[in-house]
């Protein structure tokens, strides 16, 4: 006892209004760290997705890093007699941070030769861990500078606590709500860099070591020499013309033409989600001819139709000008003014509604003809869009005879069909009837009726398929897939653990369209 009453003793007045400042620095550490955590992730998940492996990876990084600095900040504290020290960390992590937008890319193309659960960790490791470690050394710092007594350990945790948590709070909000949508991630990031690096030199200036101040702001012209160049720089896709590149909630949009201007591409989160020819305002991606294909070939009547993820127009463009009522449903805001002014996408000729699927089906009193669901975040399908209390909402908003076409990332390979299985088996829980076609890109397209045994209506129409891709197109139609159910089960609501079993063909197409990208 006489040791914890010496040692608070010893502890250092403070000089007026630097109380203030240390709560100032907690509110600040605290929203920086959770903007890394959630920013992290997004700067990672063009390279490596957004599956639960990916937020797994950051959120265990984070707690073992800020583990490590709680541990590391309180050895230290303990033996401090000033704050300088706790500065320095801070103007190091800022440091860091702004490198490690440098360091993304070759660290994530690094990590991709592991699979994804062991490269997703090393990742967040490499790039974030010690950044978030040094932050958290802040906070035995300053409950022990702050305590004046013994007797008021409770109050300074308790307040510390509270403003580092509010920090926290307001930093999800901003990232969330603010830089996300409206700044690309390595601007955001600097910008989080530079947050650090002003609360360590500030704190410099208004002490009586002010000569000590050089440090951070060196720190400050050394990450602004490094980083600078990337913010402001040429686009990097030094073989495409970049026509538009923005972020957004769902991951970072880019439309990127070649030097002829004879094809367009649409990435998203830096993986090829279409192509387009301007000069004919044609597809140049089988899977759109078949999602309106199929619908056409196995449906009688095409009145009413409803997507379920808008891509970029082409297709709910295509059912309108054959004169069907299109209801288009997409979740990604961002995406509509893209798809209008590079897509010719008119919204006008479609009711679009800006909202989640599932969300919308469960309130949908309207009939379809066919459902069109092609809803992707990044090289997957939403796991909530393909159970089976999915697809009997689905199945009840369909007129009879009515169909639903999905377009997936599957593997029919024996052994690695799992997901493909799994689709199958849970289309067949509610529907009679269940079709499966392939293309040689590596997608399955799937067809759901309540005929038990479907079969073509009218033959496919290959007038207006790109010629690019006519011939794809065709065998795709020809080319129907029996994958064995008993390689599946009946995915739920309850239990769907399709991001497990099919991690490793999803490593596959997240890596090839990943380097894919990279070469444009």
């Amino acid at each position: 006892m006489k040791h914890a009453h010496s040692a608070a003793a010893t502890t250092p007045a403070l000089l007026p209004g630097l109380r203030y400042y240390l709560y100032l620095t907690a509110f600040t550490t605290g929203a920086v760290i959770m903007v890394v955590e959630i920013l992290g992730a997004k700067m990672l998940s063009p390279f490596v997705g957004t599956s639960h492996f990916v937020w797994t990876a950051q959120i265990a990084v984070t707690l073992v890093a800020l583990a490590c600095g709680y541990y590391a900040g309180g050895w230290l504290a303990d033996r401090a007699r000033r704050l300088d020290g706790i500065y320095w960390a801070i103007a190091a992590a800022g440091t860091y941070l702004g490198i490690s937008i440098k360091l993304v890319e070759p660290v994530a193309f690094w990590c991709l030769e592991f699979n994804l659960a062991v490269g997703t960790l090393l990742a967040s490791m490499v790039l974030f861990f010690v950044p978030l470690a040094l932050l958290a050394m802040t906070g035995p710092f300053l409950i022990r500078f702050v305590t004046a007594s013994l007797s008021a350990v409770g109050g300074s945790v308790g307040r510390l606590t509270a403003i580092g948590t509010l920090g926290s709070f307001a930093g999800t909000m901003l990232i969330g709500y603010v830089m996300i949508p409206l700044l690309a991630n390595p601007p955001a990031m600097f910008a989080t860099a530079l947050a650090l690096l002003v609360v360590s030199a500030a704190y410099f200036l208004f002490t009586p070591r002010r000569g000590a101040m050089s440090l951070p702001l060196l720190a400050g012209v050394t990450v602004g020499i490094l980083t600078l160049p990337e913010l402001l720089g040429p686009p990097r896709h030094t073989r495409m013309v970049e026509r538009f590149r923005g972020n957004s909630h769902f991951g970072q949009l880019l439309v990127l033409d070649r030097p002829d201007g004879s094809c367009r591409y649409y990435l998203n989160d830096n993986l090829i989600q279409n192509t387009y020819a301007p000069e004919t305002r044609q597809s140049v991606s089988t899977f759109t001819y078949m999602l309106s294909g199929l619908a056409r070939a196995y449906t009688t009547n095409l009145h009413d139709v409803l997507c379920i993820g808008l891509g970029v127009g082409i297709v709910p463009s295509e059912f309108a000008r054959e004169g069907a009522r299109v209801d288009v449903v997409e979740i990604n805001p961002a995406v509509v003014p893209v798809a209008r002014r590079f897509f010719d996408f008119d919204p006008g000729r479609v009711s679009l509604y800006l909202g989640d699927g599932r969300h919308y089906l469960n309130r949908c009193s309207r009939q379809y003809d066919t459902v069109i669901l092609d809803a992707f975040l990044g090289d997957s399908s939403p796991s909530h869009l393909m159970t089976r209390e999915a697809f009997a909402a689905i199945r009840r908003v369909l007129r009879p005879g009515g169909t639903l076409v999905i377009n997936s990332f599957a593997d029919a390979t024996p052994g690695q069909d799992f997901f493909a299985a799994s689709l199958g088996k849970t289309l067949r829980a509610v529907f009679p009837g269940v079709r499966l076609h392939s293309n040689s890109d590596g997608a399955i397209f799937f067809v759901a009726t309540d005929r038990p045994h479907p079969e073509f209506v009218r033959p496919p129409d290959f007038s207006q398929v790109h010629p690019d891709v006519r011939l794809p197109t065709e065998r795709a139609f020809n080319n129907r897939l029996e994958v064995p159910s008993e390689h599946g089960l009946v995915l739920t609501d309850d239990y769907n653990p399709v991001e497990f079993y099919d991690a490793h063909h999803r490593e596959n197409i997240r890596r090839e369209l990943a380097r894919a990208a990279r070469f444009l």
